[in-house]
Order: C-alpha cells, then structure tokens, then sequence
C-alpha cells in the first residue's frame, strides 16, 4: 500500500528533477568546464585545466570589479527595502480598497521591460529633457546638467526596478502583522517612531532579510541599466562576463565571473534558507 502511495510522488518529482538537470546543471556544467580551459590568443579557448582565470579575481583591478559590483549591488539593496518596508507598512494600513489600485501599478511596473526602464530613467537624468529642467524652472539650479551616466543614476535605476519585488515580498508579512502590537507599544509610552523602530521592525526581520537578499541577487545579475546609465567603472558583473565573452573573446574568463556569480547567489540562498530555520 505504501508503494502505491509513494509512486506517483515519485512520478510528478520525476519531470521537475528532469528539468532541473537539464536546463541547470548541464548549462553549469559546460560553464565550469570552460572556465577552468586554456584561453587561445586571438580565438576562444581549447580543454585543458587551468585556474588562472580565477586567480585574476585577486588581481587589483578584477578584485577593485568585484568589490564596486557587490557594494553597488548592496546599496541598492538596501535603499529598496529602505524605502520598501515603510511604504508597505502605511500600505497595508489602508483600506481595501486603496490597497488593490496601488498593488496592481505595483503589478503594472513589474510587466515594464529593463529597456524601458533604462531609457526612461536616461531620459529623465539627462540635461536635454531630464528633471534638471524642472529644477531650473522653479529655481533650484541655475543651469540643466546630466546625471547620467554616473554612479547615482545607476542606485537609481536599480533601486527603482528593485522596489516593486520588495514591496511584494514584504507585503504577506506585514499584512498579517498583529495591529494591537503598536498600539500595545504606544500604550506604554513609545512613539510612533519607536514603535515602528523597536516592535515593527524585528517582528518582521525575517521578511526582511529575505527581501534584502532578493533584492541584491536581482541587482547583482542586472545588466541592462548599468550599461546604460552607468560607466565602466560602474558595472556589474554581468555587464562584465557580457564584454569578455563578446568584445574581449575571453570565454573562459566570463565562464569564471559567471560561476563567481552563480555561487555567490546559491550561496545567499542558502543563508537566507538557514537563517530563517534557525529564527523559526
């Protein structure tokens, strides 16, 4: 009866792991072997084991990369749920029926392509038609100038893209957040600030975490905006592995970035996964 029973759970696993194989080990696979292959000058590269391409990470100026992509990465991070979790919170302290309208041109920003985002924060940011005009007009500035491409623009237009997951993935928890427990806390004399502060706040640390995670893998893996709105000295590594693999015909060095970038999400995962178990 047993048997019976545990069959067709094997059968509907069978497909996922299927696919799981398929379209992410295989893929892994090839790119761990072509990262660790020799490189050939003026071509590709040919089978051999090598880590030199990994021991370019400790380089200075890979290892400068590296570092000024995860800080860009985490700030943007950071200023999404910054800006997400107080913002979700008022949100979800309306009423039904100013929630829904503000969720679905939540929704409605998610649909936009990275295309029309980037072009739309470019054009905003420039000095021909961009939001320094504005400033000039009421008397903040006495001349337009262009913020992009520029550091700046970039958090920007991660932060923006970013801001939207965040609010979805904070919004379950504070949904269900108990209603009495500010009240509680103003009641024996805290403010609204500290209340949010010292009661809100480490309620819902795990949806925050989980959020800060998701939201440094996503701008992590961005490639569209930092090549847009951004310099060489501003890209993420995305952007990277894209001009060795294309313009600098380095293969096993993308290969490399990309394993590099491949770990270091698998590994947040992991930690966000162990972080919640333990504070379960």
């Amino acid at each position: 009866m047993s048997t019976r029973s545990t069959a067709p759970g094997y059968a509907l696993a069978f497909f996922p792991t299927l696919a799981l194989g398929i379209l992410f080990l295989v893929p892994f696979g090839i790119m761990a072997t072509i990262s660790v292959a020799h490189r050939i000058s003026g071509g590709f590269y040919e089978p051999g084991f090598t880590l030199a391409s990994y021991w370019r990470f400790v380089s200075p100026f890979f290892g400068n990369i590296l570092f000024n992509s995860l800080l860009l990465s985490a700030l943007a991070a950071v200023l999404a749920v910054a800006i997400a979790f107080p913002f979700t919170y008022l949100l979800t302290r309306q009423p039904r029926r100013l929630q829904v309208p503000i969720l679905v041109g939540l929704l409605a920003v998610l649909s936009l392509s990275e295309v029309i985002v980037g072009f739309s924060w470019s054009t905003l940011l420039s000095r021909s038609a961009g939001i320094s005009n504005l400033f000039v007009a009421i008397g903040l500035m006495e001349k337009a100038q262009s913020w992009t491409p520029g550091l700046y623009a970039v958090i920007a237009g991660l932060t923006y893209v970013s801001l939207p997951y965040a609010t979805m993935v904070l919004y379950p928890a504070l949904s269900r957040l108990d209603p009495e427990l500010p009240e509680a806390a103003r009641t024996l004399g805290a403010s609204p600030l500290r209340a949010f502060f010292e009661v809100i706040v480490p309620v819902c640390r795990k949806a925050i975490v989980a959020c800060l995670i998701m939201a440094f893998v996503y701008s992590l893996g961005s490639y569209l905006l930092p090549s847009l709105l951004g310099r060489p000295q501003h890209w993420t590594i995305t952007v990277h592995i894209t001009d060795q693999a294309i313009y600098q015909s380095n293969l096993p060095f993308a290969s490399a970035m990309a394993v590099f970038l491949l770990i270091t999400a698998l590994a947040l995962v992991g930690f966000t996964q162990r972080f919640l178990g333990e504070r379960a």
